[in-house]
């Protein structure tokens, strides 16, 4: 039988990094969701799918949230929170974004490598992951064998599915009570 090394590799990797995800910070981060009206989600490539993954199971918890870029998306305004995903912390459309929402009185919550780039300046509540990415010229103590930024992304999935999990507790949510809200379209 032909072992998986690189899955293997992966998921050690990954257990590395998830021990220096702070429980305060994510604690942190679901308070401020549930504080929140309304909860718009943005990302950008491989972190945007993480997103996206993040606000569809939002929605599935019975929360009003939108994926930033869709033509259903309304007007974001100050009882609202716009969550960003960006490794480096410095994506340019997000940081407009970001920006925009600041000056309307929005509270940010971010997933970052780097919380004192632009992003993280910016933002109210910050769940710091480590990885890497190509994309910033701050340096990471993080060191993977991964390419790219793929170590950053797989373990923003897995810190998104923690959140979860951590709101689920907090609002007495069951899984079956969110199945209910699952799509039965397909």
């Amino acid at each position: 039988m032909v072992q998986a090394v690189y899955l293997k590799k992966i998921l050690e990797e990954l257990q590395v990094g998830a021990a220096f995800i702070s429980e305060e910070e994510l604690q942190g981060f679901a308070d401020l969701i549930l504080q929140s009206k309304r909860i718009f989600v943005a990302g950008v490539g491989r972190s945007g799918f993480a997103a996206r993954a993040l606000s569809n199971r939002l929605m599935h918890l019975g929360l009003t949230v939108y994926f930033v870029g869709e033509p259903t998306t309304p007007s974001i305004g100050k009882e609202d929170l716009l969550i960003i995903g960006s490794g480096s912390g410095e994506t340019g459309s997000l940081i407009t974004m970001a920006r925009k929402a600041k000056k309307l009185g929005v509270k940010i919550a971010t997933v970052t490598i780097f919380p004192e780039a632009t992003i993280g300046s910016l933002a109210d509540r910050i769940i710091k992951i480590p990885g890497v990415t190509p994309k910033s010229e701050l340096q990471s103590n993080f060191e993977s064998f991964q390419p790219m930024g793929n170590s950053f992304e797989q373990l923003t999935w897995l810190v998104y599915d923690n959140l979860i999990m951590i709101l689920m507790e907090k609002m007495n949510k069951t899984a079956d009570e969110m199945f209910k809200l699952h799509a039965n379209l397909e």
